[in-house]
């Protein structure tokens, strides 16, 4: 079988997404650090991946793929058991549409070279900076409340797509203070899902590096 290759961070939601996925389908795989921290995403070997400087990138029989929604599709692709989107078309524009709530509209405004950005550059307090994040995560996170489910997770009885970016995104909320009293449902589905033996297998904690 050829190898799986993860480039990753351990705090990354982006990653900690892929390796979510990863853990579900219960797919081996090797993990290679990038250390964020100490820029190691900036560096040439790493551009070449990615042009961007960004993790996760999957490298399959050495050839890499950026991006954690295009990793994840991949991968449900290649190995569809079990199936993190639908197959209806219609309800899989739904999910697409609920996960890049997160991937697409909430993520990318509180991750760390925003953060960086808005310390070194724009000159913002930490005090500001945290009014920031609070503000963006809590509007994505609103936006999935009003529409998850009453009982089980976003998948049903198993996990989804949106399953999948719930728990880093909740991680993060938790990581950065964010309240969570109005969000009571998505307490609920993220403290289900912590509890399976796969995510908490790919969570932060459990993958790093010594």
């Amino acid at each position: 079988m050829s190898e799986l290759v993860l480039y990753d961070y351990w705090r990354s939601s982006a990653a900690y997404r892929v390796r979510i996925a990863l853990a579900l389908k219960d797919i081996p795989y090797r993990s290679i650090p990038i250390n964020l921290l100490n820029s190691e995403q900036l560096g040439s070997d790493h551009r070449a991946r990615n042009p961007l400087g960004l993790v996760p990138v999957l490298e399959f029989d050495g050839v890499p793929i950026a991006q954690s929604l295009a990793i994840i599709d991949w991968l449900d692709t290649r190995y569809p058991e079990p199936a993190l989107m639908p197959a209806d078309p219609l309800r899989r524009a739904q999910v697409l549409a609920r996960a890049m709530t997160f991937i697409s509209e909430t993520h990318p405004l509180h991750n760390l070279r925003v953060i960086t950005y808005l310390r070194n550059e724009m000159e913002q307090s930490p005090e500001a900076i945290q009014r920031w994040m609070h503000r963006w995560i809590g509007a994505g996170l609103a936006a999935i409340e009003a529409v998850a489910p009453d009982h089980g997770l976003f998948g049903g009885d198993q996990p989804d797509l949106i399953d999948v970016c719930l728990v880093p995104q909740m991680y993060s909320a938790r990581r950065f203070e964010v309240p969570l009293d109005a969000y009571p449902t998505l307490v609920r589905i993220d403290a289900m899902l912590r509890n399976m033996p796969a995510l908490s297998a790919a969570a932060p904690e459990a993958v790093k590096p010594a």
